[in-house]
């Protein structure tokens, strides 16, 4: 990627070297990993692991904010997530309205060890993740070594698609999706609110794109390779991928993220089209 000089975000914060947290929050790319892992060497049922850290969070306070430095980074990788940050608010600042709302930033939180959120106490090693109460992108750098070496999928477009797919889950709360897919998993069987959760995923990965997409033709900062980082980075973390690597076996109705096919052709689909509304994985019934 062609980052280096672009404008960074002012809407970072800077809480690395605060001290982990302990506890468990929003369950994002890592905490899948995370879990997986846990439930082949304890045997426990990976659904009632993803049950539980849920449970921590919602008793955990939905109030709770930190304050920390804000502005700009000074380190290389700060620098780029930054810049990644603010080349997703130019592209949805413009995209936004033409589907029926207006785009408000959220704020990039980087981070190390663990972190307090409106969702509550958050571990590293659940990856990074969205919270809606306080609108903010929570990122702990480190996720991108595990994403290059365990996971297989280096390069920098593969970390940017990385935060452009939590920025996904920010635009879906700004249109009310977010909370109009929760109100439907608290009446949802375990079975339902999963596959309810698939299509969350799948969304986010194709708004993903769609960013992917204008920065490439309307700011030229992609380079050959770039969008092949990103749909390796996304066949890299597929539920059945996850799986089959933790546990020897793959379990569909137990999947919180989509396949490793479909989430390159939700990743694609924007990559493709730079729509918006090319991305309602909510109608019809494949995926």
């Amino acid at each position: 990627m062609r980052w280096e000089g672009q404008r960074e975000s002012q809407n970072v914060e800077d809480r690395r070297g605060m001290g982990p947290v302990a506890g468990a929050g929003g369950l994002g790319i890592g905490g899948l990993v995370l879990v997986l892992a846990v439930s082949y060497f304890t045997g426990m049922n990976p659904l009632a692991l993803i049950s539980m850290l849920n449970g921590m969070q919602e008793m955990a306070p939905s109030s709770v904010e930190e304050t920390a430095p804000t502005g700009p980074v000074m380190d290389k990788l700060g620098k780029f997530a930054s810049v990644v940050l603010a080349d997703t608010e130019r592209t949805w600042e413009q995209l936004l309205p033409t589907i029926g709302n207006s785009y408000q930033d959220p704020r990039l939180v980087l981070f190390s060890g663990g972190v307090q959120s409106a969702c509550g106490m958050t571990s590293s090693a659940v990856g990074p993740f969205y919270c809606p109460g306080d609108r903010r992108v929570y990122l702990d750098l480190s996720f991108f070594n595990e994403l290059s070496q365990r996971l297989g999928a280096p390069g920098d477009f593969a970390q940017a698609y990385v935060i452009a797919h939590e920025v996904g889950h920010h635009v879906q709360n700004l249109l009310g999706i977010a909370e109009r897919v929760t109100n439907l998993q608290r009446r949802a069987s375990e079975a339902e609110g999963n596959a309810l959760s698939v299509r969350m995923e799948l969304q986010a990965d194709c708004f993903a794109g769609v960013w992917g997409y204008h920065a490439k033709h309307e700011r030229d900062l992609i380079e050959p390779g770039d969008f092949e980082e990103g749909l390796r980075a996304a066949s890299a973390i597929g539920d059945d991928k996850l799986q089959r690597m933790s546990r020897g076996t793959v379990r569909p109705e137990s999947w919180t993220h989509g396949s490793s096919e479909q989430r390159v052709s939700w990743l694609r689909k924007g990559l493709e089209s730079g729509d918006p509304r090319a991305c309602d994985t909510f109608s019809g019934h494949r995926l």
